[in-house]
């Protein structure tokens, strides 16, 4: 499956990172690139359930792609979030079922920073964008 042009961008810029420092400035910069969401669209409707963190998440059809937003009151965790809407966006709801979460951030260098806790919170974001898309 061909990755979307952002998900080949990150993937780029990750890989060419000199170590976890600089993976880790990066991980909060993709974070701050995230558009805030209203306070309206910050309701208990599009909280993900299953993360520590609070995770909001809107999904929206648009020609057959999906496009997802989303925001967390957590900055790690937005990052997280960030590059998995990178992975995500554009992708058909058949595309989306067959995203490899732990190997996308194998990819990137940043399955160290995946503590358990993080890693279910990602996959409860990545389940709850599959259910919109039912």
């Amino acid at each position: 499956m061909k990755l979307p042009a952002d998900a080949a961008a990150a993937l780029q810029i990750f890989q060419d990172a000199s170590g976890w420092e600089q993976r880790a400035r990066l991980l909060m910069q993709w974070g701050e690139r995230l558009a805030p969401l209203s306070d309206e669209d910050r309701c208990d409707a599009n909280l993900v359930s299953g993360c520590e963190s609070q995770v909001w998440l809107l999904g929206r059809l648009n020609d057959g792609h999906w496009q997802f937003c989303a925001s967390s009151d957590a900055r790690l965790i937005r990052g997280l979030v960030a590059l998995l809407l990178a992975r995500v966006n554009g992708l058909t709801a058949e595309e989306l079922r067959q995203v490899d979460l732990p190997g996308w951030f194998n990819q990137l260098g940043l399955s160290r920073q995946l503590s358990p806790s993080r890693s279910n919170g990602l996959n409860a974001v990545l389940k709850r964008m599959r259910e919109l898309t039912q």
